[in-house]
């Protein structure tokens, strides 16, 4: 072999060497870190089972992505309660993103916002490297309703909350607070137990459901638009007549015995509406 056919041979290997690597370090590049995937966060060991076994009736997937959450968004979730949600979103936004709990009183003289939001410090607690950007509010109506700076967040979550606050005639004004709260085309991401369009609303939410427009009319009186509307978290086998209203099925079981047990826990958790709006820019 000569000298001039030794170096194309050279020059040949060299290139293919340069693609391989070129396209390795494309396939690396490509693939998510497990750091930032939602679906290894959902699945991680830092999920208890009693947790991960609410997935099927939440489907916290579907759900986070029908609402556009991204890694490096401002995130503001109102009243986490024991975290469930808290659990995916926070290590999720931890190292590009901000997540912040709008949350119970830990001074609260009720004693049972107290021990939830005690509840929920002791969870973030047991992992810090996961919760280590977390930001604490407090949204105590009427008093404190400030759930974060103005204009300064990108999405607003609030899960089966919404009753609680038409039982005390503040959700109105919580809703406002969510549109000062968020930017200029910031969303807002409603999930909520869903009454039987058949029936009026009952101003004060005692069965804990609430109609679907009716959830729809608040957000738009606040200055929301309507975007979209899922049916993730439906469940048809949910009547929605039972004796101790929303609470009568899992994980509450409220008045349930033993015996009636079984046929509540195949109906399954609530049937539930699962709205997006859009403040508008």
């Amino acid at each position: 072999m000569n000298r001039i056919t030794k170096e194309k041979t050279m020059f040949k290997s060299i290139y293919q060497t340069l693609i391989i690597v070129s396209v390795a370090l494309g396939l690396l590049q490509s693939e998510p870190t497990s750091a930032h995937s939602l679906e290894s966060i959902i699945s991680g060991e830092h999920r208890s089972d009693a947790n991960k076994a609410r997935d099927p009736y939440r489907h916290p997937l579907q759900t986070l992505e029908f609402f556009g959450l991204q890694e490096d968004m401002t995130v503001v979730e109102i009243w986490p309660s024991g975290g469930w949600y808290a659990e995916i979103i926070a290590p999720y936004l931890n190292e590009s993103g901000q997540y912040i709990s709008a949350g119970y009183d830990p001074n609260d003289e009720t004693p049972y916002f107290r021990a939830r939001a005690a509840e929920f410090m002791e969870r973030l607690n047991k992992d810090p490297d996961l919760y280590s950007n977390v930001q604490h509010n407090i949204l105590k109506p009427p008093d404190r309703m400030e759930i974060a700076e103005p204009n300064s967040a990108d999405l607003v979550l609030t899960f089966r909350n919404v009753h609680n606050w038409m039982a005390n005639d503040h959700a109105e004004a919580i809703f406002e607070g969510f549109f000062k709260a968020l930017k200029p085309g910031g969303i807002l991401g409603v999930v909520e137990h869903r009454g039987d369009a058949a029936v009026p609303q009952d101003a004060e939410a005692k069965s804990g459901y609430v109609n679907q427009e009716y959830a729809i009319a608040l957000a738009k009186k606040a200055g929301f638009v309507f975007e979209a509307a899922s049916e993730i978290n439906a469940n048809p086998k949910d009547t929605k007549k039972h004796r101790d209203g929303v609470w009568t099925l899992p994980p509450t079981y409220s008045s349930v015995n033993d015996e009636e047990k079984e046929s509540y826990s195949e109906i399954g958790e609530s049937d539930r509406f699962t709205l997006k709006f859009r403040k508008p820019e």
